[in-house]
């Protein structure tokens, strides 16, 4: 009676299997590392994304004070731009007119750069971190004593230590014994004038140049 020898079927059906189910995991391995490797590269270029119009030309056409400009930015119509994280003297103050010529000195006709915040303030202006010819106005601004640091809404911890080096060497607004920062200003301004909201000053003090 013949019997067939099975011994030599059955490992080539195993090792055939085994093939089989090893070319699958190597496959699926690979499809996972491929994932992988563009989730850090969709993470590199979504801060790009995120500010793709920053990178848009736009030009300086008027300045309001120590902190205000207005800005052209391509084809779109001239937006007003309060610098963020820091105050500057207002007009009615001392050393507001030299803060606005600052500004003006260093912004006014060039190119800028905005790194837009999502929403505008209340009265609609663009809040954003201006770079006038590749300079930070804001923190140029606390740098020569033409600005305070806007303690309720500073955020970059750098602007305290210009802040100090313009204290320490009297630049701008520092050189006056008891210089008062614009917001205790615009209080009593508002006081004065039967008015709440501490901007409302700023809004009807502003003129462009």
């Amino acid at each position: 009676m013949f019997f067939p020898n099975t011994s030599l079927h059955r490992p080539r059906i195993h090792k055939q299997g085994f093939a089989c189910a090893r070319l699958s995991v190597a496959d699926l391995f690979r499809v996972i590392l491929r994932r992988l490797f563009l989730i850090p590269l969709f993470l590199l270029f979504l801060p790009v994304a995120s500010f793709a119009d920053t990178a848009v030309p736009c030009k300086v056409v008027g300045i309001a004070d120590g902190d205000t400009l207005t800005a052209r930015c391509g084809k779109k119509p001239a937006e007003r731009i309060r610098l963020t994280e820091i105050d500057a003297p207002e007009m009615g103050q001392p050393f507001g007119r030299r803060a606005k010529e600052s500004l003006s000195g260093m912004c006014y006709g060039k190119q800028a750069t905005l790194k837009r915040q999502k929403n505008p303030d209340e009265y609609g202006r663009t809040l954003a971190r201006v770079y006038c010819n590749g300079a930070d106005a804001g923190a140029e601004q606390v740098r020569r004593g033409m600005a305070w640091v806007y303690e309720r809404y500073a955020t970059d911890r750098s602007l305290y230590a210009l802040q100090k080096e313009a204290q320490r060497a009297k630049r701008g607004l520092w050189a006056q014994k008891n210089p008062v920062p614009p917001w205790e200003y615009r209080r009593k301004e508002n006081t004065k004038n039967g008015g709440k909201p501490e901007d409302r000053f700023r809004l009807r003090s502003t003129a462009t140049t």
